[in-house]
């Protein structure tokens, strides 16, 4: 008669491999199974069945084959692993010999790596290399590694900035706090994080650089006004390409809402002219999310598409 275990993990052999539950029937490579640890930690975490070929048919193991597994399993988590992963094991006996488990957590360092450098994710019941930059950015920038504002723009300078814009906010935010007369353009910049003193960062030439597009061309907002209800390329009532720094970007899509909504007489008199369709201060809402909060690790442009409805 089986166990409970035993009845769990034959319902588990049943279904196959998939991006959680991967089986192997015997591991020589600490390497090789440090990748397998990888591939899970980053992708949501799953359980690897050791004594178990790829079909799901139990081989077994015996008790050596365990001792052996396990000190493997904790050299390759603890030496082959950056950083370290601490995975648990269980050994479950079957009639037909015993199956090792090993439960990997997701991890909470993303992105991890194996002792060469690579990043291991599932690929369906298999795994890959992560090899494309974007990916790694992202994955850096979800473990809070990395953020795209603070990323230095190659090419820039001093001459890319709008100095009046600057010394603008400068006097507005800091007023008499900040000493402009001595401290050069790349101090200022540098004291307010926006530059690591030799070229701008992605904040710096969004906020204030004179025409950020010239280096980022993505990063405006593309408006579109359409006659009906659907997204159509060929029938549209006005379109605009929106760049220029994040400020005028706000103003000009902000102007762009406001002459293609329709205006409804709601409370005010025949003689007013009405008030927008959709509150003001949603759309407020609406572009400074859709500005400040997009990935700026995606080269895409933001979209603002009004529809009749």
């Amino acid at each position: 008669m089986t166990d409970d275990r035993e009845e769990a993990l034959n319902r588990v052999l049943e279904r196959g491999e998939d991006s959680l539950h991967q089986f192997k029937q015997d591991v020589t490579n600490e390497d090789a199974l440090a990748a397998e640890f990888v591939a899970f930690a980053n992708s949501g975490g799953g359980t690897i069945y050791l004594g178990v070929s790829d079909h799901g048919c139990v081989t077994g193991l015996d008790r050596m084959n365990v001792r052996r597994l396990n000190l493997m399993i904790s050299n390759a988590a603890s030496q082959h692993v950056k950083p370290p992963l601490h995975p648990k094991t269980e050994v479950i006996q079957t009639s037909r010999g015993l199956v090792l488990r090993v439960d990997l957590p997701t991890g909470l360092n993303k992105p991890y790596m194996d002792l060469q450098g690579r990043v291991w994710i599932k690929n369906g019941a298999d795994k890959r290399h992560v090899t494309a930059r974007e990916e790694l950015q992202r994955m850096f920038q979800r473990s809070g590694l990395l953020h795209a504002d603070v990323v230095p723009v190659q090419g820039t300078s001093v001459l890319d900035i709008d100095h009046r814009a600057l010394y603008s906010y400068i006097q507005r935010r800091y007023a008499s706090g900040m000493d402009m007369r001595t401290a050069s353009t790349y101090q200022l910049l540098q004291n307010m994080g926006l530059s690591n003193g030799m070229v701008i960062n992605l904040a710096g030439l969004l906020l204030f650089g004179t025409y950020p597009q010239q280096h980022r061309p993505a990063f405006m907002v593309k408006a579109v006004a359409f006659p009906g209800t659907q997204l159509s390329d060929a029938h549209y009532l006005d379109s605009e390409d929106i760049s220029g720094a994040l400020p005028q970007q706000y103003e000009r899509s902000f102007a762009f809402l406001r002459r293609n909504l329709r205006h409804i007489q709601a409370d005010q008199g025949f003689n007013s002219l009405g008030v927008l369709e959709v509150p003001t201060q949603v759309l407020e809402e609406v572009l400074v999310n859709a500005l400040v909060h997009r990935d700026y690790f995606t080269s895409a442009s933001v979209r603002v598409m009004i529809f009749l409805d």
